[in-house]
């Protein structure tokens, strides 16, 4: 904690007179906490909950100043997956706000600041309720239903199936991109994981899988199956990008959501933009498990639950479309977490494990079961993409070596 008169001049000045202006109180009066968030994304300058009596707000500052390494640096292309403004045209326009008739709202921008340094400031309201962490199957089932519900009213055409422009593969892309803006992402999948690069050699590194770690906590056949969507991964980011296109939030997992009453509140629209039908449900899922938030063993279960009541959410929402390529959406989107095995293979010798945010430790070898479990769990999402792509005219997976 410290109070906003502890910081110095040159931190504390314009923040001081934000308070004053944004929460009414004399800057003395208020207390800056520290939340968590990933410390290397070069386009968080930081966030904080701001505490003045009896009132909270939090405060995020956008930045593109930061050094960062590589696969986290901040970008001024508005279409990069990590353009360092994005998260203030998101609600600054009011587009975090479009799924709210149908339970998934944002916090409320109180003010977004252009400071004289560059950097913006977001204050925002500070939403109390149960974090995503800690929801039950059901519970997340319910988010999905929700997620459907919103997706499945943005894909409307003369025939409610949502299906637009050939891309000539058998089916067609989204209708309606009356949400667009120059500042959405593009492609974000494809771009997200070809910035990550740590650990790559190791893939086909004989050394790296018999570390103890990966060798006792990883299932058989999680080594194969992640060489071959490495050697696939073309042809799954073809098939992502030839499905039809919803406005996606593009980093849905139980951190970013807390339930507030009937409606769900999602957080942290940085990567907001085009996204493939089924492609945020792809994310949510896994993501249940990568920082432990439920056990994998659960994970077959999870992702029955949500898919049926995403389904069921576009259903309610007037979309007729072939189920089976939200399925297709879903398991394809097992490419995302091409990058993250080798990462897994490079850091096994580490002796600290950090947890997100890196403010403190996690088993290790709790951490590589996990997360071999849910490697082993995607390679079944990879199979079951390979299979189902044909069937609904696309190119045909190539032939496993």
């Amino acid at each position: 904690m410290r109070e906003v008169d502890q910081l110095g001049t040159e931190d504390g000045e314009i923040l001081r007179a934000e308070v004053r202006e944004i929460l009414g109180t004399p800057a003395d009066r208020a207390v800056l906490e520290p939340l968590v968030h990933n410390l290397k994304n070069g386009v968080t300058g930081g966030v904080w909950r701001v505490t003045a009596g009896d009132r909270s707000v939090v405060l995020k500052v956008l930045t593109q100043a930061k050094d960062a390494d590589g696969a986290w640096a901040a970008s001024d292309d508005p279409r990069h997956w990590n353009f360092w403004r994005r998260e203030a045209h998101v609600y600054e326009s009011g587009l975090a706000r479009t799924w709210q008739p149908w339970g998934i709202r944002a916090p409320r921008l109180l003010a977004s600041v252009d400071r004289p340094d560059g950097d913006v400031a977001l204050w925002l309201e500070d939403v109390p309720g149960e974090s995503g962490r800690t929801w039950s199957i059901a519970r997340h089932a319910e988010h999905a239903r929700r997620l459907g519900a919103a997706h499945g009213a943005a894909l409307t055409d003369t025939d409610g199936t949502g299906i637009g422009i050939d891309v000539g593969v058998g089916v067609t892309a989204g209708a309606d991109r009356d949400w667009d803006r120059p500042w959405l992402s593009r492609r974000f999948l494809r771009d997200y994981i070809c910035a990550k690069t740590d650990g790559q050699e190791l893939i086909d590194d004989d050394t790296a899988w018999r570390h103890p770690l990966v060798r006792d906590h990883f299932p058989a056949g999680v080594r194969e199956a992640v060489v071959r969507l490495r050697q696939d991964r073309e042809w799954f980011l073809g098939i992502m990008e030839s499905l039809p296109r919803v406005f996606s939030h593009l980093d849905q997992w139980p951190a970013n959501v807390v339930s507030q009453g009937p409606d769900s509140v999602l957080i942290d629209w940085a990567f907001a933009g085009d996204g493939a039908l089924g492609e945020d449900l792809g994310n949510y899922v896994p993501d249940t498990v990568w920082d432990l938030f439920l056990p994998a063993a659960r994970l077959p279960e999870l992702a029955a639950a949500a898919y049926e009541a995403h389904v069921h959410g576009l259903r309610e929402s007037g979309w007729r479309g072939d189920e089976r390529l939200v399925r297709l959406g879903m398991c394809a989107s097992a490419v995302k977490y091409d990058w993250l095995a080798p990462l897994m293979l490079a850091r096994a010798g580490e002796a600290r494990q950090l947890d997100y945010g890196g403010k403190g430790e996690v088993s290790a070898e709790r951490r590589y079961r996990e997360r071999g479990l849910a490697f082993a769990f995607l390679a079944g999402w990879a199979a079951e993409a390979r299979e189902l792509a044909p069937l609904l005219g696309f190119p045909p997976a190539p032939t496993g070596r």
